[in-house]
């Protein structure tokens, strides 16, 4: 792909990211792809630092993954090692090696045992990863480590993202103040599980792992898991999250002790999740779906996600046009309990049809101005029960084959 791709109008600017106690970060170029720019992040972490994931569903998963999957049964972090360029998937028993030497010379130039290293990698599928570029700079990494680096790590982790993602919050642990610092690339092959991204998040607060576990993927499911951009589940899906104990919290599994932790760590994944969607590739508009009265909670995100996986919903948000027609179907094609003489659909908070026919007096041209806009809402009323859901997409542009006719070239 020639040239880096214009900054996406749904843009929003980097956030300062605070240092954090016990996380030090250092990026280089490898020239694993890419030319000119950063393509390797390596962070080091406190001893003791406790680490949670979740992982691609995909049953075509990276090396990478499969390495994370064995090494995170230790609950312990001592490093990450991140690429940008190649992802390290359908590689054989090549992958296989580049992983284990990627985490051997990182555990090495960190003084760790290689088990205490997870690795993520991202870019083009099926080309055999040159884990030696990533080692020739491991002493070049050692020598830049520090603590105010969650910057550059946000930019050397992309690929076609037009902008860097991050966020940060804080909250109180038993009167302990401690901090969530998060950053992500994700922009095309987004769909769960786990909407198509790496994200790796770090804390300064003392939690052990079985509880990190817990928060993370009940996160993931309300966050990432709820973002789409073209309906395609990527082999390399990462999210870790590294707490550190640094904050000087007493370590607790009390569930009331936790919420305002939970609270602060469920607003920076939603931050990134947001802006994964934002940065869909070729994306002009930002899409919300709410659908309500259906079944059960399941049923209602099993239909709002057929909305927003939707190429002919997609389009037609492109398009500028007030097609609810399209939405009606994708309800229809869901496989879940709907009855069409029920079905109420509003676009911008506008009621277009309800009861299965269009509203007595719809004036549509509200509808058209919000459809206009960078950021369209759809709401769809199912009428049968209590279930609720909320996911985001953007929408179907020209620019996405563009993108993905030339991204190998």
């Amino acid at each position: 792909m020639a040239g880096p791709l214009p900054v996406s109008p749904l843009a929003l600017p980097l956030p300062v990211l605070p240092p954090l106690k016990g996380v030090r970060m250092a990026t280089a170029e490898a020239g694993i792809r890419y030319k000119g720019r950063t393509d390797v992040l390596l962070a080091e972490f406190a001893e003791g630092t406790t680490v949670a994931g979740v992982f691609t569903k995909n049953l075509c998963p990276g090396a990478p993954v499969t390495w994370c999957r064995e090494v995170l049964e230790g609950g312990l972090a001592r490093g990450l090692v991140v690429n940008a360029g190649n992802a390290n998937v359908f590689t054989g028993a090549a992958g296989v090696r580049a992983v284990e030497e990627t985490a051997h010379a990182a555990a090495t130039t960190l003084g760790t045992k290689a088990d205490r290293i997870f690795l993520a990698s991202t870019g083009v599928i099926g080309e055999p990863l040159p884990a030696h570029k990533i080692v020739a700079v491991m002493d070049d990494l050692k020598a830049k480590l520090a603590e105010d680096r969650f910057t550059e790590a946000a930019h050397a982790i992309l690929t076609t993202d037009t902008f860097a993602k991050g966020a940060t919050r804080t909250a109180v642990i038993d009167g302990v103040e401690v901090r969530i610092n998060g950053i992500a690339k994700g922009s095309g092959m987004i769909a769960p599980d786990m909407a198509t991204m790496l994200s790796f998040i770090f804390t300064d607060a003392a939690i052990p792992a079985p509880v990190l576990q817990a928060m993370l993927a009940k996160s993931v499911d309300s966050t990432f898991n709820c973002v789409t951009v073209d309906s395609d589940t990527s082999t390399s899906d990462t999210v870790l999250l590294f707490a550190t104990g640094q904050a000087g919290n007493t370590p607790t599994d009390v569930p009331g002790h936790l919420a305002d932790f939970r609270r602060a760590l469920h607003e920076v994944m939603h931050d990134l999740a947001l802006m994964v969607a934002r940065d869909g590739e070729g994306a002009q508009k930002l899409v919300t779906i709410n659908v309500e009265g259906a079944v059960s909670h399941a049923s209602a995100k099993r239909i709002a996600m057929a909305i927003a996986n939707s190429p002919l919903v997609k389009t037609a948000v492109a398009g500028e046009d007030a097609n609810w027609g399209r939405i009606v179907m994708a309800v229809g094609k869901a496989g879940e309990p709907a009855d069409r003489d029920k079905l109420g659909v509003a676009v911008g908070g506008v009621w277009m049809a309800q009861a299965g026919g269009v509203v007595p007096g719809y004036d549509e041209t509200p509808v058209v101005q919000h459809m206009k806009g960078r950021e369209i809402e759809i709401t769809v009323d199912i009428g049968l029960g209590e279930g609720r859901a909320t996911v985001w997409t953007c929408d179907l542009t020209h620019g996405y084959i563009d993108i993905n006719g030339s991204y190998r070239s």
